[in-house]
This record gives C-alpha cells, structure tokens and sequence, in this order.
C-alpha cells in the first residue's frame, strides 16, 4: 500500500490513572525495601508491559504460566490493570479509563494483547542530516514475520521537507493541470505540460496516487543526501482492543509509576481505527 499523510479530522490520544494496591501487593511491599519495590514494580521492558496487560506476569518480574491460579484471572487483573497507567497523565478521563478496563477484563469476553498481532507499531524519532542540516523525522514500524520468526520493518517516515513537496489541494491548480482527452490523436505532444511546472506534477497523477515517503527516504539514504544521526524518544500505538485506541510510552521517573506505561487513551470507531491505521501503516 502506497503511503499518505492527511490530517486526520478528530483528536487521538490518551492515558491513565492509578488506584490503591491489591492486598496481596501489600503484603508482598512490606517485605521489602522502598527502593526494591519501586525497582521490581517498574515495568521496565516492553515485553513486561504485554504480560502485566495479560496478568502473566506478577509486580515482581514472577511468571504466571497457564495452570497458575492467577494466569489471565481477570479479577485479580482488573486492579493490576490500574497499575499500567501514568497517573500523572493529563489526558485521560477517569470514566474512559474505568470502562476500558472493565471492557478488556470482562469475565464473558476478556481481551488480552497479542505481541504479534498487526494492530500495534512502533513510532520512533530520529535525526538525519538532510543536505547537511540536521532534520527531525517520525519512523515507523512493525513486526513481520518471516520463516519461523518475527522482525522490525519500517513502514512509513513523516518528514516535513518531503511533504511539502507533495500537496495537492489548490483548486485552481487540480482545474487547469490535466491532459486533453483527446491528447492521444496528438501523439501526446502536450506531455510537456506535466514536467513545465515540477511543483505541480503531482496534479497530472491519476487520483489515487499517494507519494511513497518511505521509497523517498531511501532514495536520498542512497545518494548520500540524508545520513542518519541518532535516534530519539521511542512510543507504541495499539489498536487491538475494539473501539478504543491508546499510546505507550516510558516514563522516566523515581516510583513505582515509571516504566512503559499507557500514556494516552482515546474511544474510537471502526472508521477512525481505519483512519488512523492508514496514516500510521500505509
């Protein structure tokens, strides 16, 4: 699929909140020191985030395997749940987040993440140099499969310089930039018209075309005019529970409130999840 950027027509994200610890926390917290608790109760790996989400996976880095009491026990996992959200997140509201938990831990139809399914990618910030000066781009990327495993695999990359390029929306322009119908009885001797102007060559392009940034992106990789520096703040949209969108991102801070955590939540439709996945996963 080809890629496309557009402004997507309704807000997104997202997040949290944070509720009291289940008993048996308690009981477990006090038999060791403040600063194990905060350490054990991080969730410090995102591969930690998808188990805890699943309540496969205790506050303390212990397993629960299938057979275990508490593997997947939503009542147990409807607290623990509470624990995955950044408290200090001014973009939740605190009956969106009640309903999404209730939702994802409901006993008849309970919903657990699933690490390689399509429905979540990674957004990663990067640094090129772009003819020398450096630039800010948006990477994004998804698991594959490939024979028995899975990889990373970029899939689109949001770049100003490159979009600017590529607009296609003044009227005047869409209504005087196109080809005769009748061209082809002149041998299309009128061709010239759609390279005469390059800033608006995209205009003479059938109408479902889209720039493929990533192609452009690589494309200047290998001329040489873009290098890559370093790479910066890393986050995770998940689109896998029905109706609902949210974001994950670490949380750098001293507590048990750090770690991968749900950073935005946002009740959506199956047309905007649609919208949404396109912009990201083109």
């Amino acid at each position: 699929m080809k890629a496309t950027f557009k402004k997507i027509s309704f807000p997104l994200f997202l997040i949290l909140f944070l509720i009291s610890a289940y008993p048996v926390f308690s009981q477990k917290l006090s038999s060791v020191t403040g600063d194990e608790t905060n350490l054990y109760a991080q969730t410090k790996q995102v591969n930690q985030f998808f188990r805890r989400f699943n309540n496969e996976e205790d506050r303390f880095g212990d397993r629960y395997y299938p057979g275990d009491s508490l593997y997947r026990d939503n009542a147990f996992r409807s607290v623990y749940l509470n624990m995955l959200f950044d408290i200090h997140s001014s973009q939740i509201d605190g009956d969106l987040k009640k309903e999404f938990i209730a939702q994802v831990s409901d006993n008849k139809n309970p919903l657990f993440l699933d690490f390689h399914s399509y429905y979540w990618f990674a957004e990663l910030s990067a640094i090129f140099s772009y003819h020398g000066v450096n630039k800010n781009l948006l990477l994004f990327l998804k698991l594959e499969q490939e024979n028995l495993g899975y990889k990373w695999v970029l899939t689109n990359v949001y770049f100003s310089e490159f979009l600017k390029y590529f607009f296609k929306g003044d009227p005047d322009k869409i209504e005087k930039s196109f080809l005769h119908p009748m061209s082809h009885e002149l041998d299309f001797m009128n061709i010239h018209k759609t390279f005469d102007y390059p800033k608006y060559i995209e205009y003479y392009a059938h109408k479902d075309y889209h720039p493929d940034y990533l192609t452009l992106l690589f494309y200047e990789v290998k001329k040489g005019e873009m290098k890559f520096i370093n790479s910066g703040s890393l986050k995770f949209h998940f689109f896998q529970v029905d109706d609902w969108y949210f974001e994950v991102s670490f949380v750098n801070r001293s507590g048990k409130n750090s770690g991968w955590l749900i950073t935005k939540l946002y009740k959506i439709n199956t047309a905007e999840k649609e919208e949404l996945i396109k912009f990201y996963l083109p």
